[in-house]
């Protein structure tokens, strides 16, 4: 009888959580009916790392596609280093930026070149310029995106979700039309992974849409993926290096571990036979 009061017990737990990772799940996606694809990351788990090319071709997606619209004002140039760039290769980079640096003698701004201490420029010199170019929806900053979607379950882990599975879901899911019945709003676009369904941004990605500096081809889910990845990374840049010292600390509680563990043996094993400890 006790038996299966427990049995009951736990299937009734059991059922629980998976209902609750699932409704995780469904909130991660955007309050959506589109169940979002669960894809391959090199830099996912515990041993994860970033794929270099990968995150090379997201930040040329960025650049040509994406930053004439969203900002990336907590990354600074010189971070680029961690994708794979020299420091020459940096300078180069940010040197194709112009900032303003002051007023000239007839009271004009001038402009300096970009420097490797300098942090990407908004597209936009204002909230109200960014909504009015964008059907008055504020286009988010692209710094900590990446991981804002992100929902992992430690109880139903096939369930987790990224962050990076939901900006390829937004980016690949697209409709010319809407469904049969659904009335949109003017100047909206039909996608099945954004709440609500409904979205101001127009579809950014097309097949070939950028020439890749590696020679990958560019398809649209190609593309989306790199940028998802280099989202990522601008949201944790310091990942690697996190996961390293995790690495370490795991490994010295664990050797701390058996020494305490024959230490306390040892003790308690003199106190046993009444031996004098001092």
């Amino acid at each position: 009888m006790l038996y299966t009061i427990k049995k009951i017990g736990l299937m009734a737990v059991t059922a629980t959580v998976m209902v609750v990772g699932g409704t995780a799940v469904s909130a991660a996606a955007g309050d959506s009916a589109y169940d979002l694809k669960k894809n391959e990351w090199p830099h996912a788990g515990p041993f994860g790392t970033f794929d270099k090319a990968a995150l090379q071709r997201g930040l040329q997606v960025y650049k040509e596609v994406c930053s004439s619209c969203h900002s990336l004002k907590m990354v600074a140039f010189r971070n680029l280093t961690d994708l794979g760039y020299s420091v020459d290769e940096v300078k180069a980079f940010a040197a194709e930026y112009e900032f303003p640096a002051g007023l000239d003698d007839e009271g004009e701004v001038k402009y300096r070149k970009g420097l490797p201490q300098d942090y990407f420029p908004s597209p936009f010199g204002s909230e109200e310029e960014a909504r009015e170019s964008n059907n008055g929806a504020l286009p988010p900053d692209f710094s900590l995106l990446g991981k804002s979607r992100e929902h992992l379950s430690m109880f139903t882990p096939w369930n987790s979700i990224y962050g990076e599975d939901y900006i390829v879901g937004i980016l690949t899911t697209y409709h010319e039309e809407a469904p049969h019945g659904v009335e949109m709003a003017e100047g909206m676009y039909f996608n099945e992974a954004f709440s609500g369904n409904q979205i101001a941004m127009a579809p950014p990605l097309f097949d070939e849409l950028v020439e890749y500096a590696d020679g990958t081809e560019a398809t649209k889910e190609q593309m989306a993926k790199d940028v998802a990845t280099f989202m990522y990374w601008a949201a944790e840049p310091k990942m690697e290096e996190r996961k390293k010292m995790g690495l370490k600390v795991i490994i010295y509680m664990t050797l701390l571990t058996i020494l305490l563990y024959f230490v306390n043996k040892r003790v308690w094993k003199r106190v046993k036979k009444g031996e004098d400890l001092v």
